[in-house]
């Protein structure tokens, strides 16, 4: 079991939210995925490590971005 932390900018609603955790539970391995919209912090929890790449894929295919 593995999880990861990261924050992502532009998420301003709920929908948001709905939009970053659905892209993000598709990947391969994703267990578990925590969105708070206050910090923009998205917890991610998963079978083994994930390539940081795929979250910031997921994640820009919801319409935000990964903030490094």
């Amino acid at each position: 079991m593995s999880t990861a932390t990261y924050t992502v900018a532009g998420m301003t609603c709920g929908h948001c939210v709905n939009s970053v955790t659905e892209e993000v539970e598709r990947l391969t391995g994703v267990t578990g995925v925590d969105v708070d919209l206050e910090t923009g912090r998205v917890t991610v929890t998963s079978d083994g490590p994930l390539d940081d790449a795929l979250i910031e894929g997921a994640v820009e295919e919801a319409g935000y971005e990964l903030k490094r």
